[in-house]
């Protein structure tokens, strides 16, 4: 049992023995950099006065062992009795995704023998303040399994101190180190007393705006510190010594491989290292100018990707679901790369998006003839009568249907990957029919502007019926249901509208709630109340039928077209229209086995459960596929191996739960910021017509309900779900997308003002705010 050892006899793998802080610093001293000397009091030692208390009084009264007393006596004389710095060095602590800052106890310019042993016992203490027990419980953390070790090091009287981060806290680029300083001890900055020097390092040359240094820390001479009033004339680290700090900042982060977040001193012209710990919530480097290609796929994945995917929707349902389809198709026709490789994982958690780069290949030569041969050979007006789609559904109603509680796990684990196979025959009838909807809508584009009324063709294809209008139509006559029978009331509800609900979600349950491309996101099988909140929605107001402009009947009776070119023309939007509905439908199909994953992984989650490897069937989320299917016999597995997952998910969980507040991808790079002028916020004109009305704020599917009629409605993506909203809305502001995003298509067809793409309106617009919205400028202005 090693209880006190020098700070030299670490290194990062010691955590377990050392702490974070203790086996980082190790690591540095080891190496030769600039650290000051001392040592370091093991989780041995807490564990040998521990004995199982978990409480901040035990500690704070505690006595030591009298062999821990003189080993750490010894320690302090052999580091010169001097004063000495006190840091908390947990095994939880500053590690990816768990940096622990500030949750456990610092003590500055301790003197003395007695002094450092109350000190030592305090950080123990620290472990059990309420604060560190809710940090660890939120991050799913057991107290019985977390241990703290304590640094003593020599006091370093600093003229300048602070912090430094070897990447851009702000942007994420990591060709930017920056560094914020301020005179006396760093704990001024590092505990926001201050403002800060802020440099920014990079190869470009030093960037330098003066602090205010409100406040100065210094040692006082018996012990303890002193706050001092930070009066006279500031004094500014030397150029040497900002090249230095940069040099070492450098260096650390490489040898730790990953950026840094380092606590420094400047004493005597001296630069030293107090502290390195991983960056933690830093955002995805900056991806540069996007291309127009880039931008417009950019636009699509941030719509698509509301939520950070689990690594389970990576090696699930993104390859095999929508997205997969998506590369699929467009590879089929020549185009590979759209669709690949867009996802970055660090330490097993999705990090960022990376803008796609498409590139051609041979097949692009033979497309042309591919899409007019399949044109030719496959209508779109008949894509259900194909027999591949007959049997898909059978297989999906067969795999459905299966009682999962009563599988033995070999065959329970199979089932995800049975059900993402199913839908390979989706992705053949989409390779098939597309080229005959695109060519219908070409055809019928183009006989119009020939004829001087291209006016006509949005408006035309608005008459489309299709599978999203039957479950919006279905969705209102179960409004009406409800408002009649009194279901919104409160409970229990009525047995007609209870019936009227399992009908209705036994046929459109499938449908998604905020993403087609996870499998983690519930559907509206899974969240029943996001459909109650949307009848909440459409409940009392009038029945919200999508504008009806007899387009067609216009088209038909316009003064240019002859008897025989009217005929013409209605086959031609019929041809449309069968195209703009399998578009639609064929996802509504498509999603149909994404259910069955989610269902299927719950299952093995709940089992994982019942042998303490997860706490909750949801954290499968966390695991990949693979790692799954690794295991033969969820009840006859080794120690070793469900230690091993438990370490990962929580591992990953942690690291989720640090990158909450971390963008994907910056919405700037896609939707850059336009002068505004006037306009509270501005992007893409997608559907004519200006309105004013209340700002509502809606984020996600849980706050449909918030909805009111007249509202203008603002979020940052939609779905086919969100689609009744619309019929409450005054007008929509999304954060992505264009013109041809959902959002825009459903605003055009129930007339209501729209704007796109601007990036930030659900962080600048508040709720109650009263705006006009003008769908044909694609600006949003107050109201006066």
């Amino acid at each position: 049992m090693k209880l006190v050892a020098p700070l030299t006899a670490f290194g990062r793998d010691d955590l377990p023995l050392a702490g974070g802080k203790g086996a980082n610093l190790g690591e540095l001293a080891r190496k030769g950099w600039p650290v000051p000397g001392g040592f370091v009091v093991t989780t041995d030692a807490y564990g040998l006065v521990a004995e199982g208390h978990g409480t901040r009084a035990y500690f704070e009264q505690v006595e030591l062992p009298g062999e821990l007393r003189e080993a750490i006596a010894a320690a302090y004389a052999e580091l010169g009795g001097g004063p000495v710095a006190v840091r908390s060095s947990a095994t939880a602590e500053d590690l990816p995704g768990a940096a622990f800052a500030g949750q456990q106890d610092t003590y500055l310019n301790i003197v003395g023998e007695q002094a450092v042993l109350d000190a030592v016992r305090r950080c123990w203490g620290s472990l059990w303040t309420d604060r560190a027990v809710a940090y660890r419980a939120r991050l799913g953390i057991d107290d019985s399994e977390v241990r703290i070790a304590v640094v003593v090091q020599s006091m370093v009287e600093a003229d300048l101190a602070g912090v430094m981060f070897t990447a851009n806290p702000v942007t994420g680029d990591r060709g930017q180190i920056v560094v914020d300083a301020s005179s006396g001890l760093g704990e001024a900055v590092v505990s926001g007393l201050v403002t800060p020097d802020h440099y920014v390092i990079s190869d470009k040359g030093v960037e330098f705006a003066p602090g205010r240094r409100e406040v100065v820390i210094r040692s006082t001479a018996g012990g303890g510190v002193t706050h001092e009033s930070g009066t006279g004339t500031p004094e500014r680290l030397p150029d040497r010594a900002v090249k230095e700090l940069a040099l070492l900042g450098k260096e650390v982060a490489a040898h730790f491989g990953r950026p840094q977040d380092i606590e420094w001193a400047y004493a005597g012209g001296r630069v030293q290292l107090l502290q390195a710990r991983p960056m933690t919530a830093l955002p995805p480097p900056p991806v540069g100018e996007l291309n127009p290609i880039q931008r417009r796929l950019c636009g699509m994945l941030l719509e698509y990707l509301p939520v950070r995917p689990y690594p389970i929707d990576v090696t699930t349902w993104i390859p095999y679901g929508p997205v997969g389809l998506m590369g699929r198709v467009t590879a089929g026709f020549g185009v590979r790369g759209l669709f690949e490789g867009f996802l970055r994982e660090e330490d097993g958690v999705v990090y960022r998006i990376v803008p796609p780069s498409p590139r051609p290949s041979f097949a692009m030569l033979a497309a042309p003839f591919t899409v007019l041969s399949k044109a030719r050979r496959y209508d779109p007006a008949r894509w259900t009568d194909d027999p591949r789609f007959r049997a898909y559904l059978a297989e999906v109603k067969e795999l459905a249907g299966r009682d999962l509680a009563a599988m033995a796990w070999p065959e329970l684990v199979r089932l995800p990957r049975k059900a993402l196979a199913l839908v390979s025959p989706m992705a053949d009838l989409r390779l098939d029919y597309l080229p005959g909807t695109g060519l219908a809508l070409v055809r019928l584009k183009v006989a119009l502007r020939l004829r001087g009324l291209g006016d006509f063709f949005g408006d035309l294809l608005h008459g489309a019926r299709t599978r999203t209008a039957d479950a919006n139509d279905a969705l209102q006559r179960l409004a009406e249901v409800a408002e009649r029978t009194g279901a919104l009331d409160g409970e229990p509800r009525p047995a007609e509208f209870e019936e009227a609900l399992r009908a209705f979600l036994a046929e459109y349950g499938h449908r998604e709630t905020s993403s087609p491309i996870l499998v983690t996101t519930p559907t509206w099988e899974d969240a029943p109340e996001t459909v109650l909140d949307l009848i909440k929605v459409l409940a009392g107001g009038p029945s919200g039928e999508k504008e009806e402009d007899d387009a067609l009947e216009r088209l038909l009776g316009h003064p240019r077209l002859r008897a025989r070119g009217r005929a013409r023309l209605r086959r031609r939007v019929a041809a449309a229209r069968a195209g703009v509905a399998f578009r639609e439908d064929s996802h509504f199909y498509f999603m149909m086995p994404q259910p069955v994953v989610r269902r299927s992984l719950l299952e093995l989650g709940r089992r994982l459960c019942g042998v303490d490897v997860l706490e909750r069937p949801e954290d499968v989320f966390h695991l990949r596929l693979e790692e799954l299917e690794s295991i033969a016999d969820v009840t006859a597995m080794r120690p070793q191996h469900r230690e091993r997952l438990r370490d990962t998910v929580r591992a990953r969980a942690a690291r989720r739960e640090e990158l909450s507040g971390v963008r994907l991808l910056d919405p700037g790079a896609v939707y850059p910021v336009q002068e505004t002028g006037d306009a509270l916020v501005s992007g893409a004109p997608a559907s004519g017509g200006v309105v004013s009305g209340p700002v509502k704020v809606i984020r996600e599917p849980a706050e449909f309900a918030k909805l009111e009629s007249g509202d203008v409605l603002v979020c940052p993506y939609t779905n086919p779900s969100w689609t009744p909203l619309f019929q409450r809305a005054a007008a929509v502001v999304v954060d992505a997308g264009g013109a041809a995003s959902h959002a825009a298509i459903v605003a055009r067809e129930y007339g209501i003002p729209a704007v796109m793409g601007t990036g930030r309106a659900t962080a600048v617009l508040e709720d109650g705010q009263i705006v006009t919205v003008n769908g044909d400028t694609g600006q949003v202005t107050r109201t006066s």
